[in-house]
């Protein structure tokens, strides 16, 4: 970031607590970082207590937590003890891959468990503790709108769902901004174990058909995520951050 894109974040962000689930790994642990850098209170939530516990300790983030976001107990006591939240961060999810006449209809639940349903549990434990004058991050991704026939069509519900949730949380909250980040192919954990066997040939070839040749990076898509925190006028939307994918 430049130093004026710093400087303006760290305007908005200073001294403020933002919470972000799915915070240790990937997009949500560089926009933890980046908010962290701005200025903020840091608290990260994963699943694994261990995961959680040593990217706090690494990174000097003010806390961690860690809780099971289709548990809506787990999500209750992750959250029990924060007494003021300016922005919230709703990043955690696994990628459910699989045909709907193939899986278990519990697997691909999970995508909706892991994404709608964690979302309303966090905002509901969370009530009036959440600021008025703060916002809320969702995510969703590229398959809300461009779908394709790998299994991904009940994921690709689950993201275009995150979209309209932002929307219309966007007037029920209000004036709690509430917006969503729709990443494209970027260089992540969870994208690569998504791929498995096939991932090295797959990017290559996806190189050479995006715009820019080449993958976004977590630390690109966590300063998406920051400037959602970070711009006051930005509510209801959903930004759309994939490199010119969804034009070939």
């Amino acid at each position: 970031m430049t130093n004026a894109v710093q400087a303006g974040n760290a305007a908005q962000l200073a001294d403020k607590t933002v919470l972000v689930f799915g915070g240790t790994s990937g997009i949500g642990l560089q926009a933890a970082i980046q908010a962290k850098q701005a200025g903020a209170q840091v608290i990260v939530v994963g699943r694994n207590a261990a995961a959680a516990e040593q990217a706090a300790k690494d990174h000097g983030f003010a806390g961690w937590r860690a809780a099971d976001v289709t548990d809506a107990d787990s999500l209750q006591r992750a959250v029990k003890d924060i007494t003021r939240v300016d922005h919230l961060v709703l990043l955690a999810g696994t990628f459910v891959a699989s045909k709907v006449r193939d899986a278990e209809v519990a697997y691909l639940r999970q995508a909706l468990e892991e994404r709608i349903w964690a979302a309303v549990h966090v905002i509901r434990a969370l009530g009036d503790r959440l600021s008025k004058d703060g916002s809320i991050t969702l995510i969703s991704g590229s398959l809300a709108d461009r779908p394709n026939a790998y299994g991904t069509a009940v994921l690709g519900a689950a993201s275009a769902a995150m979209e309209a949730l932002a929307r219309g949380l966007a007037l029920e909250l209000a004036p709690v901004r509430v917006n969503a980040l729709s990443p494209g192919p970027i260089d992540t954990p969870i994208f690569h174990k998504a791929l498995g066997e096939a991932r090295d040939g797959f990017i290559e070839g996806l190189k050479q058909t995006l715009p820019l040749h080449r993958l976004g990076t977590a630390a690109e898509a966590g300063a998406g995520v920051v400037f959602l925190m970070t711009n006051g006028f930005m509510n209801g939307v959903t930004l759309n951050l994939d490199g010119g994918a969804r034009l070939v």
